[in-house]
């Protein structure tokens, strides 16, 4: 039995290196009795660690919309499993008759199974298919997008998901390229751009794939999608914890905190209102790992850990 329970703490920790994890569940549980959740599982390092903070009547909640997260659900009857994205946060939780909770965890990261896995198609290291989604039941993969999207399309996602530099001109190069060389396998699209690859080779194809998970997964979307249901669905002194991993969710995750909203406020030059946010920002500075954590796990390096509380 022994050898049983290793076995599948060790596959656990080959799914994923849970980040921060002290440091966020720390941040979250405030009520043993509460209700909370975990919206991406991975894993199941932060929901393991939530229930050791729970006692008998609280109650966890857990999304993942990969399939291949459900078995590492918790063998725990306080727990629910919802086997879709964390957009859809809300409707789920109206489902289990849950109006609102104490306390949303989301770890925004790619998880280590699914960037070693060379069929999921996440990583620059392997060959592999030109996948890259998190959920395979849906349709939009990296090789329809490469094959379909329009040079201005192109453009515009290498520049805002990936900051690639020379985006423009790549996104004419796909577009030229995709006319004569199919691009079914990393390896082929990487062979037929390598010509137009700017600086260090690995940091700039690492931007290429970054925006195009982030495009195939829509995860800017669903990262606002959650956000703007947060107000709504947070008891009041419940704490929203998000961990991301770059830029651009981080921006946008320290901005709604701020301002309680994504949306540009229209700026009057005679007016000193400001936007009044439902949260209490409890890390004016994002809380980064410590040393030794990055030496242990290189992946935390780019972490940053985001608390607010619902007022």
């Amino acid at each position: 039995m022994l050898d049983q329970d290793m076995s599948k703490l060790n596959d656990r920790e080959v799914y994923h290196v849970t980040v921060m994890l002290k440091e966020a569940v720390d941040s979250l549980v405030t009520n043993p009795s509460g209700i909370y959740v975990d919206c991406t599982l991975g894993g199941g390092g932060h929901s393991r660690e939530i229930l050791s903070r729970l006692d008998a009547s609280g109650r966890l909640i857990v999304f993942d919309q990969d399939p291949q997260a459900k078995s590492n659900v918790p063998t725990d009857e306080r727990v629910v499993f919802v086997p879709h994205n964390f957009r859809h946060l809300a409707r789920f939780l109206k489902l289990h008759q849950v109006a609102q909770v104490h306390g949303v965890l989301a770890d925004l990261g790619v998880s280590s199974k699914q960037f070693d896995d060379a069929s999921r198609g996440f990583s620059i290291r392997f060959d592999g298919p030109l996948d890259m989604r998190m959920d395979p039941a849906q349709p939009k993969t990296a090789e329809w997008v490469l094959r379909e999207f329009s040079q201005e399309q192109l453009h515009k996602m290498l520049e805002r998901y990936g900051e690639v530099t020379n985006a423009k001109t790549l996104a004419a190069a796909i577009v030229q390229q995709r006319s004569m060389t199919p691009f079914h396998t990393i390896r082929q699209f990487k062979e037929a751009l390598h010509t137009w690859v700017k600086g260090n080779p690995n940091k700039y194809w690492a931007q290429v794939f970054q925006a195009l998970r982030i495009e195939v997964n829509e995860e800017l979307l669903a990262l606002e999608e959650l956000l703007t249901q947060l107000p709504d669905l947070l008891l009041p002194g419940a704490r929203a914890v998000i961990l991301s991993f770059h830029s651009l969710e981080d921006r946008m995750v320290k901005r709604f905190f701020k301002e309680g909203s994504l949306q540009e406020q229209p700026d009057h030059p005679f007016s000193k209102e400001k936007p009044t946010s439902p949260f209490r920002v409890i890390t004016k500075k994002p809380i980064e790992p410590g040393a030794e954590e990055i030496k242990s796990n290189s992946r935390s390096r780019s972490a940053r850990l985001r608390i607010a509380e619902k007022k």
